[in-house]
C-alpha cells in the first residue's frame, strides 16, 4: 500500500506529535473497517437471497430472496462509494493540515 507509506512520512517529516499521527491512523483503520462492513452486510444479503431462491418453494420466500438481491448490490456499491469519499475527505484534510504545518514552520 504505496498510499499509506507516503502518508505515514508526511506525517512523520512534518513532526507531528504522536497524537495527530495517531489520530489520522485511526481515521483510516475505521473508514476500512466500515468499507468491510459493508462487504459483510452485502455478502450476506446475497447468501440469504440465494439461499431463499434455491431451498424454498413456497413463493413468498422466493420473492423475499430475489428482493435480498438488489439490496446487495446496493449496499456493496453504496460501501464504495462511502469509502472511497471518505478516504479522499481524509486525505484532503491531511494535505491541509501539512500545508498549515509548513506555514508555521
Amino acid at each position: 500500500m504505496k498510499i499509506y507509506k507516503n502518508l505515514y512520512k508526511k506525517l512523520i517529516d512534518k513532526k507531528l506529535t504522536l497524537t495527530d499521527q495517531l489520530a489520522v491512523t485511526r481515521s483510516l483503520l475505521a473508514n476500512e473497517r466500515t468499507f468491510l462492513s459493508y462487504q459483510r452486510t452485502a455478502l450476506t444479503l446475497a447468501v440469504a437471497g440465494i439461499t431463499l431462491i434455491k431451498f424454498f418453494e413456497n413463493w413468498w420466500f422466493i420473492a423475499l430472496g430475489f428482493l435480498f438481491l438488489p439490496f446487495a448490490i446496493m449496499t456493496e456499491i453504496g460501501g464504495y462509494v462511502r469509502y472511497k469519499r471518505m478516504r479522499e475527505l481524509i486525505l484532503n484534510l491531511e494535505k491541509e493540515s501539512t500545508k498549515a504545518i509548513i506555514a508555521d514552520d
